[in-house]
């Protein structure tokens, strides 16, 4: 099986089904990554996420993975998709969450599920905080890699990792139901990674 990169050139010098095979490896990723933060159908973003990638294949090097250059241009399909509902409100990111930029949700008024719970706590998050959470301890991405994805130096990553998983457990705590997800209080990595589980 061809890797990313193979693939990636293929693709850009004309081989549909090499465009295909990324399509298919990639899709459940960049499907999950617009599902935890949009609500409605998420597969035209993820498509344009895609289409995005053969407009901006000039800006691609090669000194990222091909996975970290597709995050990076979801991250930008997500921020104009929010951008064009709120046409003529400045948005900022690092502290706007998805509950405050999209409607609100009925289903926190009845009894959800553990998945739901988790996904409502989320979106609570500052964007950026929900975007790094997500993307290092659920999608296995590095800090060195994230921090290209998210335009920041890498020590700043770890910080906003160590916030997101704070504020997370706070969220969780106000939740009805959210203490079932709370586990023991120690180690939050080990947290973080359980929660992974439920959101599947």
């Amino acid at each position: 099986m061809s890797d990313d990169a193979t693939l990636w050139s293929a693709w850009c010098a004309g081989d549909k089904r090499a465009g295909e095979a990324l399509f298919e490896r990639h899709f459940d990723t960049v499907y999950r990554f617009f599902e935890n933060k949009i609500n409605g159908d998420v597969s035209d973003l993820v498509q344009r996420t895609f289409l995005g990638c053969i407009e901006a294949r000039e800006r691609f090097r090669g000194a990222s993975s091909f996975r970290t250059f597709l995050f990076a241009i979801a991250r930008n399909e997500l921020y104009v998709h929010y951008r064009s509902k709120k046409k003529g409100e400045a948005l900022d990111f690092s502290v706007s969450s998805i509950a405050e930029l999209g409607p609100s949700p009925s289903t926190l008024a009845r009894q959800r599920s553990e998945r739901e719970i988790l996904l409502a706590a989320l979106q609570q998050l500052p964007v950026e905080l929900q975007l790094a959470l997500e993307l290092h301890y659920w999608e296995s991405i590095p800090g060195s890699e994230l921090a290209v994805i998210l335009e920041v130096p890498e020590g700043t990553v770890r910080s906003r990792l160590r916030r997101a998983l704070e504020q997370l457990r706070e969220r969780l705590a106000a939740e009805s139901g959210g203490e079932r997800l709370l586990g023991a209080g120690g180690d939050l990595e080990a947290w973080a990674q359980q929660l992974r589980a439920r959101m599947s």
